[in-house]
């Protein structure tokens, strides 16, 4: 017997999201069949390992894939922490950013593309590689022609699901935001190799917290995030929106300003005691990928594994309320 994923208190929070087809799913089952989904995650087992307590994989598999094209658990996520501030229980004054790289298993490669969509995406690439100037004569680069198109397809492909080739092979990239209880307020995905500081403005414009009346509350007091963050349009962006930046200085950024001298601007600081609470969103990086399907990516769509990712950034959310309550 397969023990239960969720408690009576925590199955409160996800009921009311959960939305009901005029012919079914019975409501009995709905508990059943989002135990199997987390099931999956958390385990990081095949669909179709499945125990039978949560009904037949195939129908778990399916409702999964409704509530994901629903954003049911964006939704999720998004009225949990809605709920958190309603209780009084948010916190804006400290949000830290970073990122964390996830290891694709072998069976997320293979992503399946239609044929109209890839016909774009490899015009684009063809108008690109044509502004590049090219090496060698006209007969070498015929010679080429069809070996080019094979490896930019390929390349096109794990583009479109969100994988990145790096020395340990294909990766994708979690970028978060975490406040100072180590809860996610914001979430991006991306491709293994790409940076972490042009994800910055992304990830903080994904900020949102309702609130009972009024606007959305996404300005932050401060923001902290470590070096790899630190830039001239970073510090900009946050300077304009008057948030505090709590971001140390690069050596080689400070070596430039310096010699620039009066041209270089005002030397950079940051509030060394903030700056020690940026362990929050590290400690939340261990919580997710407390999930073995969360610590290493099993899903060929990036849609389903970022389902998987708010299932859980809401599980956090969900159990950090019911203490408090």
């Amino acid at each position: 017997m397969t023990r239960r994923q969720l408690t009576n208190a925590q199955w409160k929070f996800i009921e009311p999201y959960l939305p009901i087809g005029r012919y079914g799913p019975y409501p009995e089952r709905l508990r059943e069949q989002f135990e199997g989904v987390i099931w999956r995650f958390r385990s990081s087992g095949q669909w179709r390992e499945m125990p039978a307590e949560f009904g037949p994989w195939a129908t778990v598999y399916g409702r999964f894939r409704v509530w994901r094209d629903a954003a049911v658990f964006t939704d999720l996520l998004e009225g949990l922490i809605a709920e958190g501030a309603r209780m009084g229980r948010t916190d804006l004054s400290l949000v830290s950013v970073d990122s964390t790289t996830v290891r694709a298993h072998h069976d997320a490669a293979g992503l399946r593309v239609s044929k109209h969509l890839m016909e774009a995406l490899e015009e684009a690439a063809q108008e690109q590689e044509a502004a590049r100037p090219k090496r060698g004569g006209p007969e070498e680069q015929d010679g080429h022609t069809e070996r080019r198109r094979v490896r930019r397809r390929h390349k096109l492909r794990l583009r479109e699901a969100l994988l990145g080739r790096s020395r340990g092979g294909l990766t994708s990239k979690i970028h978060l935001a975490a406040d100072r209880r180590c809860r996610p307020l914001a979430l991006v995905l991306t491709v293994g190799q790409a940076g972490d500081s042009p994800q910055f403005v992304p990830v903080l414009a994904k900020v949102r917290i309702r609130l009972p009346a009024g606007r959305p509350r996404t300005k932050p007091g401060a923001v902290a995030a470590d070096k790899a963050y630190s830039s001239h349009g970073n510090r900009a962006y946050l300077r304009k929106r008057g948030i505090k930046a709590v971001i140390p200085e690069k050596r080689d950024q400070a070596a430039n300003r310096k010699k620039k001298g009066t041209r270089g601007g005002r030397p950079v600081s940051h509030d060394a005691d903030l700056y020690k609470e940026r362990n929050t969103v590290e400690r939340l990086i261990n919580k997710l990928k407390a999930w073995r399907g969360i610590a290493t990516r099993y899903d060929k769509t990036p849609d389903s594994y970022l389902a998987g990712l708010h299932l859980r950034a809401a599980m956090i959310w969900i159990d950090d309320l019911i203490k408090t309550t």
